[in-house]
């Protein structure tokens, strides 16, 4: 009886930037939050090959509202967290994920009456 070593999986799995356990549950509180208080509505997660995406819509078929990026090569540079708004524009930037996502919080602070 001959012995074969595995068979190894491909490398296009590895080449993926994906969020961690530990940055989904910090994400997932935010939204969990904003869909209490009626303000969004569905996500959608992309991984790609330089970049992982949390999309947060407002309802499906629209453009996301914000964007929460995860770009590893910016590590050293200006942070591999970002919270992107609807238009583009980088909202919050940084190496900390609870830091960056709460620009996201402060639009739960509403007057009371």
């Amino acid at each position: 009886m001959t012995m074969q070593p595995p068979v190894p999986f491909p490398r296009s799995i590895d080449s993926q930037v994906n969020f961690h356990r530990t940055e989904l549950s910090l994400i997932l509180s935010v939204y969990g939050r904003m869909v209490a208080a009626g303000e969004w509505r569905d996500y959608g997660i992309s991984a790609l090959r330089d970049v992982a995406i949390f999309s947060v819509f407002r309802r499906t078929a629209e453009h996301p509202l914000y964007r929460i990026e995860k770009r590893p090569k910016l590590r050293m540079r200006q942070g591999q967290y970002s919270v992107i708004g609807m238009e583009g524009q980088i909202l919050k930037r940084g190496d900390d994920l609870k830091q960056v996502l709460r620009v996201l919080e402060r639009k739960l602070i509403r007057v009371v009456e």
